[in-house]
């Protein structure tokens, strides 16, 4: 049964994409009715029923399009229950799909591992099923049409799911391409604007780059076993150069696919661009799967990992953390600002994953087992509240035409609701007590914490470092979002869009936003009950759990031992709410403290104005000038003069424009190297009849050779 849920799973998803097919084909069935009637009654007027049924059948694709939504809410529900099934059973489930290959059929495995990224999948997929029929009805069937969207967003959704079952290298690059390609489609589904069909293309020539190093990585494995299952290919016995290689050829592919800097480049592109649901299962539930790619090939396939590995995992972690957040610091676009977040969380889950590397070669496998355990938490929280802020940000879009913060402001008191659901995931994101965020980075530094184990004078060096980045990484994280919920939710509105903005009107839209925030309090408060899935992932991917005892209450968190380090969420909460009383008993109470309602002061100036209030680059302008080195920055600011000899000023502007160093040190270098090969290669083009037939006729030679 547990395995019929998760084949059920894929199949629904399928389903909804193959019936978001059949939406456009409303004048069909309408032609069709009118074809079947004149052929049954010739010359006769139509009956009222038929009447009817005709109408009916005009509104035959606003049912089907609630249908698509209802049939992948269904597939998220039972990747759900499938999830849970195998992770609390405790099981390895195997099977064999007739496919494929003639000689080699698609091999199934669905264990732990697999079972706790289908939860991861299975609630992000359901709350964009609630979500989704109130956000995709702005769109224009004629410029967007429906039937693309969900029919990608199916596929899209049943690539996942089969990288997570695949016991094969075959059927694993088939489901990997099947995502890749599905989502380029979302990407590029607004495809009228030249920026869209730009970030479409990148996405989809990294997405390409990253799988055909994965193919390399499974290719070495290969070459080092007797065939293409993982079960051959868990006994290649490969030299610590070839797995090393192995190892970075892997690194490539799915951390270019997860985000990891320097080949993040395509993130902060695509997902600004794509529908606001898609961006949310783009950030939120396919760079898990990258994830779940590389702990697969690192902990499952290779024999034995390298310190070394983890090292490298560690760098490339602190510095993506880092430059994410700082990245992410500087955008005024939204859906911008959460692409870059995501590099900086996706950087920090690649440190806790080094670090496991680390504690593993080394020789401390329940350290090993806490490393992974706090990577696996961070990766399900970081699911929750980026797919609620993608999910925020999109109703935010929806009501206000924005996605510039700078433009938005005063929402509220317009859009109470949908503030207190953001104000979760800001909170969740920064890591604060009470909520998610903190307690799998808190799990993360406890990790860090157990570096006084380790031998090597370079470790124990390198991880306080790493791990001082990742307190460095919080606090900025909790700036950002201040900057964030403050300038959109606070103070005046800034354009009109944003003073005429109101509550959405379809609840739906905010019921998968609520589930989320509702899940990243419940799990801040109540951490062991995903704990305990994660332990058994992890006894069965490494052999070693952490002792029940120690981890595994419901009221106190202690990873080691109760006497390095505890915390309790539910006294926590306990404490805050009575704290929270006796503020409120006492203000209530205090004649001089009396709540009134006033018009914010104005300092003597005489009226507030929108102009007054913080922008996005004022904000950060403090942090600008600490970190200038970080971005490539063009600070220009012209004045406009008048008067007598143009002595006086009439008015000033302002442009500020961050870029990312990565695309002048890396890809443009590369994009140019490119071009002038391909110029090179162009000179064989000489037109001349003659030169082809030498070339044709010193092939045919070449090939003579080897042949004899």
């Amino acid at each position: 049964m547990i395995l019929f849920s998760a084949y059920l799973a894929v199949l629904l998803s399928f389903a909804s994409g193959l019936l978001a097919l059949i939406v456009n084909q409303r004048h069909l069935l309408q032609s069709l009715s009118d074809y079947s009637f004149n052929k049954l009654f010739k010359n006769q007027p139509q009956p009222q029923a038929w009447v009817n049924m005709n109408l009916e059948i005009q509104h035959f694709p606003a049912f089907l399009r609630q249908a698509v939504f209802i049939l992948l809410g269904l597939s998220g529900l039972f990747a759900v229950i499938a999830g849970l099934a195998v992770l609390i059973s405790n099981q390895v489930i195997t099977d064999q799909i007739p496919l494929g290959l003639p000689w080699l059929p698609w091999h199934i495995r669905f264990d732990c591992l697999s079972g706790f990224f289908f939860l991861i999948i299975g609630i992000g997929v359901f709350a964009v099923s609630l979500y989704g029929p109130g956000y995709v009805r702005s769109y224009k069937e004629n410029q967007h049409p429906f039937a693309s969207l969900g029919l990608f967003t199916g596929l899209f959704v049943a690539g996942m799911l089969l990288v997570l079952l695949a016991d094969d290298a075959f059927m694993f690059m088939i489901a990997w391409e099947l995502m890749s390609v599905a989502s380029y489609f979302l990407v590029a589904f607004q495809h009228e604007h030249a920026a869209n069909r730009r970030a479409a293309f990148l996405y989809l020539l990294m997405a390409e780059v990253g799988a055909l190093a994965i193919i390399l990585a499974f290719g070495v494995l290969a070459s080092f076993s007797d065939g293409f299952t993982f079960d051959a290919l868990r006994e290649s016995r490969l030299s610590v150069t070839w797995s090393s290689i192995a190892f970075v050829l892997a690194l490539l592919g799915f951390g270019m696919k997860a985000g990891i800097a320097p080949i993040h480049v395509w993130l902060p592109e695509a997902h600004p661009v794509a529908p606001s649901h898609i961006s949310a299962l783009m950030s939120g539930v396919m760079l898990k799967v990258a994830i779940y790619g590389l702990i697969r090939f690192c902990f499952d396939l290779l024999s034995e990992v390298q310190w070394q590995w983890g090292v490298v995992l560690i760098i490339l972690g602190t510095v993506s953390a880092l430059a994410g957040i700082l990245y992410a610091m500087m955008q005024p676009n939204l859906k911008r600002l959460l692409a870059y977040s995501s590099v900086e969380n996706i950087g920090i889950i690649f440190m806790v994953l080094g670090l496991t590397m680390i504690f593993m070669a080394t020789g401390h496998p329940q350290l090993a087992a806490l490393g992974l355990l706090a990577a696996l938490f961070h990766a399900f929280n970081h699911a929750l509240f980026k797919n609620l802020l993608f999910l925020g940000a999109g109703i935010l879009q929806h009501q206000t035409h924005e996605l510039n913060i700078d433009m938005m402001g005063g929402l509220i008191k317009k859009m109470p609701q949908t503030s207190l659901l953001f104000l979760v995931g800001c909170m969740s994101i920064s890591s604060l007590p009470l909520f998610n965020g903190f307690v799998s980075e808190w799990l993360a530094f406890q990790t860090a914490l157990q570096v006084d184990v380790l031998d090597n004078g370079v470790l124990r060096s390198l991880i306080p470092v790493a791990a001082a980045a990742l307190a460095l990484t919080a606090a900025l994280a909790a700036a950002c979002f201040v900057k964030v919920f403050g300038l959109i939710f606070l103070g005046q509105p800034r354009s009109h869009h944003s003073e005429k903005a109101h509550e959405v009107q379809n609840k739906f839209m905010l019921a998968g936003p609520a589930l989320l925030a509702g899940l990243c309090f419940f799990i801040g408060i109540f951490p062991s009950t995903i704990i305990y899935l994660i332990n058994n992932a992890s006894g069965q991917l490494l052999g070693q759990t952490l002792p029940n005892n120690n981890l595994l209450s419901w009221l106190w968190l202690a990873p080691v031992s109760a006497h390095q380090a505890s915390y309790s969420p539910p006294l926590v909460l306990i404490a805050a709410l009575i704290a929270a009383g006796i503020c409120y008993s006492y203000f209530r109470r205090n004649p001089l403290t009396t709540v009134r309602r006033a018009e914010t002061w104005d300092c003597g100036f005489g009226g507030l104005t929108p102009r007054m209030q913080y922008t996005s680059s004022s904000f950060t302008m403090p942090f600008r000038r600490i970190f200038e080195k970080v971005w490539i920055i063009d600070e220009q600011i012209h004045k406009d003069m008048k008067g007598a000899m143009n002595q006086d000023v009439s008015a000033v502007h302002y442009q500020l424009h961050i870029h990312d160093h990565s695309w002048p040190h890396i890809y443009s270098p590369i994009a140019q190297a490119v071009n002038d090969l391909a110029r090179q290669v162009g000179r064989i083009q000489t037109g001349n009849i003659r030169t082809y037939l030498g070339y044709s006729f010193a092939t045919l030679l070449i090939l003579l050779w080897l042949i004899s």
